[in-house]
């Protein structure tokens, strides 16, 4: 019974409520999204250019790294399909976080966790993305299955230094120069490491109440990127240390872009963005002064002016509104016990 009260819908989404009452109309799309659109319009620009500079990242070829003929020994793994396709990244990565993003927004109504979270997210991934092809390019490090990319007859060439010479499909040969990080690691960290800040925020994981239960939502996200790691070794696209590297690196900047936003998920308030609270804050020193403007002081003097004392039998209230109707009933029956 006890378990089933704690699995119920109700207990489980009020970790999502941080355990506060929310004004479910305060800060909706409708009534502050777009001015708080209009603020980080610089911010959603910089976002356009990192998918340029990702796009021509891409294009570029990478370092075209000296691979000898003694280099081949490790090289000579099989080529495989992918078991995570690259169209996939971006559903589970950035798609199925903002899902959660929305769902939580359709709760709670908070333009600002909304939009603070999406465009962290974004910035998580794509700042992830650059950095990640730009050491791709730089570094050049052949991939485990190179030597089947270089020579896919199996026939080895290599010139008077001992270079190989590859005879096989250009677009191959160039993905084959792209193995340090792993490109699929670094953006399942950034996106599902991100969500996995999110919803430790949420579900108040830190919250020193001793709910372990909490951390499987929490670790399940971290998981899938791990798992996705692993396949990249499998289908030997990526060396160990590739994905290695692709995981701390993808970790390390959701890291940085959620605590732009949000404060950290130990903190008390870590269920919602900072902006929220600036916008909270702000909403309680205007209502403070709209009280201490002359017109509302005038207000309150004409509604003291209207009150005056009311006789309880012996007893004196202070200050009560002038009714006529229950003015004339207390008068009667003071007349009544006289």
């Amino acid at each position: 019974m006890a378990l089933g009260s704690f699995l119920s819908f109700p207990r489980f989404w009020t970790f999502f409520q941080g355990g506060r009452q929310i004004d479910p109309t305060a800060h909706t799309i409708k009534s502050h999204g777009a001015t708080l659109a209009r603020n980080h319009i610089h911010d959603w620009l910089i976002l356009v250019l990192l998918i340029l500079i990702e796009v021509i990242l891409n294009v570029i070829h990478p370092f075209r790294r000296f691979v000898g003929r003694d280099m081949m020994e490790d090289l000579m793994y099989p080529m495989k399909e992918n078991t995570v396709p690259v169209w996939a990244v971006p559903l589970y990565a950035v798609l199925l976080p903002i899902s959660v993003f929305l769902f939580v927004y359709m709760r709670r109504r908070d333009v600002y966790d909304l939009h603070h979270s999406v465009l962290g997210l974004l910035f998580a991934v794509l700042i992830t993305g650059v950095l990640t092809d730009s050491i791709k390019d730089a570094v050049g490090r052949p991939r485990p299955d190179f030597f089947w990319r270089c020579f896919p007859d199996g026939i080895q060439v290599y010139d008077n230094l001992g270079g190989v010479i590859c005879h096989g499909k250009a677009s191959d040969i160039k993905e084959g120069h792209k193995s340090f990080p792993s490109g699929h690691t670094s953006w399942s960290f950034a996106g599902l490491g991100f969500l996995s800040l999110y919803l430790s925020g949420k579900v108040k994981v830190f919250d020193r109440k001793g709910h372990v239960a909490k951390l499987c939502i929490v670790f399940f996200p971290l998981l899938a990127a791990c798992l996705v790691g692993i396949s990249r070794v499998d289908d030997y696209w990526h060396h160990w240390q590739d994905v290695f590297a692709g995981g701390l690196l993808g970790l390390f900047i959701a890291t940085f872009c959620y605590s732009q936003f949000f404060p950290p998920p130990y903190n008390d308030d870590g269920w919602g963005p900072y902006a929220y609270f600036v916008a909270m804050e702000e909403s309680r020193g205007n209502a403070n002064l709209n009280r201490e403007s002359p017109a509302i002081q005038a207000m309150d003097d004409r509604t003291v002016a209207t009150r005056v004392p009311r006789i309880n039998g012996d007893a004196v209230t202070p200050f009560s509104y002038l009714s006529p109707t229950l003015e004339a009933m207390e008068m009667g029956g003071t007349q009544l016990k006289s």
